[in-house]
């Protein structure tokens, strides 16, 4: 997949990206990540415990699932699989995973496949790696996938996100889980935008999936029935934990009140492996992602770490990862939900403290409710709560429940009142300890310490609609995780909003004030709000200037490329504190030259600006400037920008054919990044061209890449090593009038590209005095297309998906040339699951549907009913009931190894079709898809 950032960062290291190769297993270390905070989902009936379900109605052979987790691709969940295997051994718990896409735009280090054809291959990957740790089942939602976007609203509007979601929601309705793992969907810098929105469609489908009201065909017309998950995760934390079999209890969360789990991975399987061993061996399954070599991980058992989990909500009492021994069982998170916990309450029971609102300021009260559901088939007797406040709050001590009926809830309320001095900006957890008889039972809510007035820092798009997402799927508190940034050019001024909101109940005055770090300004570091409204929120304004235009820029900038500063509101309730951050992109100048000779030769003279493409941004560092550094050039000669990049390296990487060019970051390679207007919120309304220096044809290339309008451009001379001096455009340039050409040293120390970019080829009309701009080069030492190490002008993580951190050119030269703006291009092909043999097997084994859409009867619809082998050739009989198109597959062996094929439209009556075959296959398999219903129909048969 394009170099997607994972959610499983080690807080002393980065974990292994699928475009390097390290000797650290995500099993192996505490996460980082953006981890996030336990709260109340949106109300939905209770589930009624894996023990205790009522059948799914006409579709009884659905697949009964424990766990399932949902990811945006392939292997996205291979960061887990040694908790997912552990709980499929010990605790026989059946993992199913959901994959909305099948990475069809990611990179592929075993083949020129693309698209549909990649598509295939990553699914059989990914079956094989989850089959390492005993998980059969793989739900594909045939969404499409593109490139590298750190932008989850992008991703909705590619997969539809209503019907993506409905999609999901009746999985989760046929294989009825307890506990829904997912990923992050915060926009940290860097998440993967994919990953962002899987984990809120798995967040949403957990809120409503439980409600009859949404997507009610799906019970009026399909049978299905309601059903509420039990328990929500997601696959990271923030703190940090130590290696061996202590750090599921060892892990020091970043905020105290994070329900944060661990499962060992040094524990041996019954294999007697250790599960981190079970865990990198599936993941050597993703060969397609360059992981055919990721190393083993440590052979000492207590040199390995744990897989951590973030509890976001539960509907089902719970222990605390860190407070018992018995949470430290690689059973806890089941406990409750899948599997009865040690003396706890008896399976099935719910037990939920929410509330309306979970913000109060000092001194303020908040009413909780306490929800206590008995089993359907057992009370309970006297049941009494203890609610568990923090130092220095006050409130309700007790709750009595009394003897709840079977299957019913009783509620109560719960009032708290924060310390008149409680600090602000801090989070508390209130617990609700629940006995019955000899049985206990616990849950929490976090509340947040807000001021009477607070000022902050403006949010960037994406971070602000994150915020106003969570409340609507019932999971506030994920509120705040992201901090506020905002970037400006080096030596440059920009506006900065700070957002001043009053949660008090009177109307507020007062003033911001701006404590700028050395090296920033502003002409008036106070300025004043009047009779802001109770519950309203007024945005002031300040310019600020980096007055030190000497200050290191990027990531090299501050602490981790931030510049921190303090805003201080005050109003009649007193003053309050609040800390944003300022990052500086580096700037150029660019005049106008004569056109530079494109000739691999970076003369005296040619290009008017020199730029610093050796800051690293991700990947191993250069052990010397002779492994890896580069310098750019640019220039504007007329109507077109020249750029230029002189790159040392010492190791010459894979050499891909020029029909290969494209995923350029696998080998050594060159990417140019314009952002037309300076404000692109995401790259689709950018310009991106990938090169390749050298190819097995003896030519350089170039592709667009993850921007505006993707493919490919050509093939153009190279310099040295007897390379063709010959330019072959593809017939459907995406950048016309784009000129290129490179030089490799022999012996090899390095390349040359040198690119010609018409203005007019851009998306939108060109900025001069605040276009973005970056270069990057992506450098690799291998042979098996991984890449290991990225430098750049403008640097940080996942930097080539954020255009709002990219560089700031001004232009010289005059006017630039009026182009019309284009819509992006998101139209990109994905495998049906129809097209899946390994997908309709499964559809035929588990009678849960393909793609995620209704499941039709065979018998209704189209079903094969018998099959022989004649010759070479697979004589099928195919019943139809409606005129449909039949998706046909002779396979052979367990993994449904594909060994002919057909596609037929076929009328209502018998039909015998005939399918040419390779091997002799042991069973043929039908996907149909009929033209009148939505859905579809499975059916096998065995070869006679």
């Amino acid at each position: 997949m394009i170099q997607r950032t994972t959610n499983t960062i080690d807080s002393g290291g980065a974990a292994p990206p699928r475009w390097r190769r390290l000797a650290t297993t995500s099993a192996a270390a505490a996460l980082l990540g953006a981890g996030l905070v336990a709260g109340p989902a949106a109300a939905a009936p209770a589930s009624s415990g894996h023990a205790d379900r009522p059948s799914t109605g006409r579709h009884s052979t659905a697949t009964d699932l424990d766990v399932l987790f949902v990811g945006a691709h392939p292997d996205d969940e291979s960061g887990r699989l040694s908790t997912f295997g552990q709980w499929g051994e010990q605790f026989g718990s059946r993992v199913g995973v959901v994959t909305i896409t099948r990475g069809e735009g990611g990179g592929n280090a075993v083949g020129p496949e693309e698209g549909p054809a990649l598509g295939v291959i990553r699914e059989r990957e990914e079956r094989a790696a989850v089959g390492t740790a005993g998980v059969e089942d793989v739900f594909n939602l045939d969404k499409v996938d593109f490139y590298y976007s750190v932008s989850a609203p992008l991703h909705q509007q590619a997969w539809d996100e209503e019907d993506t979601l409905e999609r999901l929601v009746r999985i989760v309705r046929e294989t009825r889980p307890d506990v829904v793992v997912t990923m992050t969907p915060a926009p940290t810098p860097g998440n993967h935008g994919g990953h962002q929105q899987a984990a809120r469609l798995a967040a949403e489908a957990y809120a409503v999936a439980g409600d009859p009201r949404r997507f009610r065909s799906q019970i009026t017309k399909e049978g299905l029935r309601a059903y509420a998950p039990d328990k929500l995760f997601l696959n990271s934390a923030r703190g940090s934990g130590p290696a061996g079999s202590s750090c599921p209890r060892a892990f020091t969360p970043t905020d105290p009140t994070d329900d944060v789990y661990g499962v060992w991975a040094g524990g041996r399987s019954a294999s007697g492996k250790t599960w981190a061993l079970v865990e990198r061996e599936a993941q050597r399954k993703y060969a397609s992602q360059g992981w055919a070599g990721f190393p083993d991980p440590s052979t000492d058992p207590q040199a390995i770490g744990c897989d951590y989990f973030t509890q976001v909500a539960s509907r089902v009492p719970f222990a605390r990862g860190d407070q018992s021994a018995a949470a430290a069982s690689p059973a806890a998170m089941l406990h409750g939900a899948v599997l009865q916990a040690p003396r706890g309450l008896p399976l099935g029971t719910g037990l939920e403290l929410t509330g309306e609102t979970v913000d109060l300021v000092p001194g303020q009260s908040v009413t909780l409710t306490a929800r206590l559901t008995a089993p359907p088939r057992a009370r309970l007797v006297q049941a009494t709560g203890t609610v568990v406040l923090p130092e220095g709050w006050r409130g309700t001590r007790s709750v009595r429940f009394g003897t709840v009926p079977r299957g019913r809830t009783v509620t109560r309320q719960v009032t708290v009142t924060a310390p008149a001095d409680a600090a602000p900006n801090t989070r508390a957890l209130i617990g609700l300890d629940v006995r019955s008889g000899s049985r206990t039972g616990y849950t929490n809510q976090k509340l947040s310490v807000t001021p009477d007035v607070s000022g902050t820092q403006q949010l960037l798009p994406q971070v602000a609609e994150f915020e106003a997402w969570a409340p609507t799927v019932g999971l506030p508190q994920l509120r705040g995780l992201v901090a506020p940034v905002l970037t400006l050019p080096s030596g440059g001024s920009r506006t900065v909003g700070i957002d001043v909101t009053n949660r008090s109940d009177t109307p507020q005055s007062g003033t911001v004030t701006v404590d700028l770090p050395d090296g920033f300004a502003t002409a008036d570091d106070t300025v004043a709000y009047e009779d802001l409204a109770p519950g309203a929120t007024q945005r002031v304004e300040i310019e600020v200037t980096n007055t030190d235009d000497t200050l290191p820029t990027s990531n090299e900038g501050g602490a981790g490329g931030d510049y921190a500063y303090t805003i201080t509101t005050t109003s009649t309730s007193g003053s309050s504190t609040a800390t944003a951050a300022l990052e500086l992109v580096p700037t150029a100048q660019v005049g106008e030259t004569a056109a530079p000779t494109l000739d691999g030769t970076v003369a005296p003279g040619e290009y008017a600006s020199t730029l610093d493409l050796s800051r690293r941004w991700e990947g191993d560092a250069c052990t010397s400037p002779a492994d890896c550094s580069a310098t750019g050039y640019v220039t504007r000669a007329g109507d077109d920008l020249y750029v230029a990049a002189e790159v040392t390296d010492d190791v010459k990487s894979a050499v891909l054919a020029a029909s290969d060019c494209k995923r350029h970051w696998r080998v050594d390679s060159l990417e140019v990044a314009i952002d037309p207007t300076g404000t692109s919120e995401n790259t689709s309304t950018t310009f991106k061209i990938g090169a390749l220096p050298f190819t097995a044809e003896g030519q350089s290339c170039a592709a667009r890449d993850a921007d505006n309008r993707q493919g490919p451009i050509g093939a153009f001379p190279m310099a040295g090593e007897g390379g063709s001096d010959e330019t072959t455009l593809d017939p459907g340039n995406v950048a016309p009038g784009f000129e290129m050409a490179s030089a490799v040293t022999a012996p090899y120390t390095g390349y040359v590209i040198e690119m010609k970019i018409p203005l007019s080829a851009l998306p939108a009309t060109v900025d001069p005095d605040r276009m973005g701009f970056n270069m990057f080069v992506y450098d690799s030492d291998t042979q098996d297309k991984a890449g290991q190490t990225r430098l750049g002008w403008s640097t940080w993580g996942g930097v080539q998906g954020d255009p709002y951190r990219w560089g700031r050119v001004e232009l010289g030269g005059g006017a630039t040339p009026q182009v019309e703006t284009t819509p992006p291009t998101l139209d990109f092909p994905a495998l049906d699951s129809l097209d899946s043999p390994q997908s309709v097997e499964q559809a035929v084994r588990s009678g849960v549907g393909l793609s995620g859409l209704p499941t039709l009867d065979p018998r209704r619809t189209a079903r094969v009913v018998r099959a022989t082998v004649r010759g070479g050739t697979a004589i099928v009989t195919v019943d139809v009931r409606q005129r449909g198109t039949a998706h046909l597959f002779a396979v052979a062996g367990a993994d449904a190894r594909e060994v002919g094929s057909t596609e037929v439209a076929l009328r209502p009556g018998r039909h015998q079709v005939r399918i040419p075959v390779t091997a002799r296959p042991t069973s043929v398999l039908l996907g149909f898809d009929p033209d009148r219903s939505e859905g579809t129909a499975s059916s096998s048969v065995r070869v006679r």
